[in-house]
């Protein structure tokens, strides 16, 4: 019979899953247990796997429909486009995958779309001994912990988001409420991603910058956020709405491969 060991991690969000093999046809139950586990915990650690591509996919499926990457034509895997291949190895002076070697500060993915990053997947094929460490902040708990006069300030609010790069904007941009009720678990979170935060809709420019500012900081408060230190096998499915995420830089000399899958879908109720 199937199962699955749910442990939580000692943190305000993750948790770890085990006993289960991904490459086998799952239970719906299994499948269930999961799902529900995410939208608990926000992050989900599962070790030891090996997936081809299309297995991830398959896998992927639990959580939604996987897309191929909306703005990041580049890195799709050849074969299997819904996969998107991470990763600071250059053969014969072609980059193999996106991101290389630079530090990624805490951010949502794809916010700046109308139909953002709902669930993401990352796999472990190769990573260093160290560097590439990736953490996750909750914003769950960054809601929990607002002032009752914050959350009155907040309600209402919202932030325009736009990409560096115009080519993926939509026309008018994405705007988006800064208190949030998650469309799965009913949970609230507070929802700013800096990375592509432009300004609070109809306020001032110097009004909307600083309360940016302290909401940014507020969220990636160490008390919210678990680091993971990654191992060949690992797979971490995690929630982008309710978590942000960043990276720490890597060495240029030692390897690193992630198979990415993304799903897309709605930020709220």
């Amino acid at each position: 019979m199937q199962k699955c060991t749910i442990t939580p991690e000692n943190a305000v969000l993750g948790a770890k899953i085990s006993d289960v093999d991904l490459k086998a046809t799952l239970h719906q139950k299994i499948k269930e247990s999961i799902r529900t586990s995410l939208f608990e915990y926000s992050v989900l650690l599962f070790q030891k796997q090996s997936l081809t591509k299309q297995q991830q996919v398959h896998f992927s499926q639990i959580f939604g429909q996987p897309v191929p990457h909306p703005t990041n034509t580049r890195d799709r895997d050849e074969e299997v486009a819904e996969i998107t291949i991470i990763s600071n190895v250059v053969n014969n002076g072609r980059e193999l995958g996106a991101l290389g070697n630079s530090e990624v500060k805490f951010h949502s993915d794809l916010v700046f779309l109308y139909a953002p990053g709902s669930v993401s997947i990352l796999q472990c094929l190769e990573t260093p001994e160290s560097g590439g460490e990736t953490y996750w902040s909750s914003n769950i708990a960054a809601y929990d912990t607002l002032s009752p006069e914050m959350v009155k300030r907040l309600r209402g609010l919202k932030v325009i988001y736009k990409h560096r790069n115009q080519a993926y904007n939509p026309d008018p941009l994405s705007c988006r409420p800064l208190l949030c009720t998650h469309p799965d678990s009913r949970k609230k979170f507070l929802f700013v991603s800096s990375s592509s935060a432009q300004r609070i809709q109809g306020m001032g420019l110097e009004e909307s910058q600083s309360l940016l500012d302290s909401l940014f900081v507020h969220t990636t408060q160490d008390k919210f956020v678990w680091e993971h230190k990654w191992s060949k096998g690992d797979i971490i499915v995690w929630d982008n709405r309710t978590t942000l995420h960043r990276r720490n830089s890597l060495d240029s000399n030692q390897r690193r491969i992630m198979y990415r899958t993304q799903i897309l879908g709605p930020l709220t109720i």
